[in-house]
């Protein structure tokens, strides 16, 4: 009679690792934000307070730490408009708390990376898309049944014109104008509001036409 072979679990990180970990895309993102994605690594690495080893240790090239910023953006997005689908029976007050986040998060710096330096059909960056955009939609369909928000607008509106209006002017300092970001995002939420005063030109942009722009 055999007996089964017990297998090993993979072991789990420990606390530090994580930490380190979580350090490196921390400081990867805010140097990402004022620098672009060319920032040195070392640099990178030198502000999360770590060692190049570590940082090479959790992310072996440019590409990896970069998708990996991306996508904890995007999940930190999405958890903003899971958290304020289920605080607000206000409709529209969730809409605005996951647009003031998603600029507060920089999403508008860190989409051109997704296109011009690497995979955007990787699996990590796949599900976090689609996991954003599924909830953007809940949370705009939310805000439409309760006829808070005019129904000519798409989600593709609303992530194109925060992407727009959360990203500083040619010429001016990417942190100097973040003052400005949350009063002009007002001023675009308080335009989505029902009864619309106009009409729009054109029809609603959907995520599909997003990607094919």
């Amino acid at each position: 009679m055999q007996t089964a072979t017990p297998t090993r679990k993979a072991p789990r990180p420990r606390a530090d690792a994580l930490r380190n970990r979580e350090r490196i895309v921390t400081a990867a993102r805010e140097m990402f934000v004022e620098h672009g994605p060319d920032v040195p690594l070392d640099e990178i690495a030198r502000r999360a307070g770590v060692g190049n080893a570590t940082l090479y240790r959790n992310f072996p090239d440019r590409d990896a730490l970069v998708r990996e910023v991306v996508c904890s953006v995007m999940d930190r997005t999405a958890e903003a408009a899971e958290q304020a689908l289920a605080e607000t029976g206000d409709a529209f007050a969730a809409l605005e708390h996951f647009v003031h986040t998603a600029a507060d998060e920089r999403i508008s710096a860190l989409c051109p990376m997704v296109s011009s330096t690497f995979d955007k059909e990787h699996p990590d960056l796949v599900e976090s898309q689609g996991r954003v955009e599924q909830l953007v939609e809940e949370v705009m369909g939310r805000a439409k049944e309760a006829g808070q928000l005019r129904p000519d607008v798409g989600v593709g509106d609303l992530l194109v014109v925060v992407a727009q209006l959360s990203r500083p002017p040619a010429g001016t300092d990417c942190l100097s104008s973040d003052r400005f970001v949350h009063r002009h995002l007002q001023l675009f939420l308080d335009g989505l509001r029902a009864p619309a005063r106009s009409t729009l030109p054109g029809t609603a942009v959907t995520i599909k036409e997003l990607r094919r722009s």
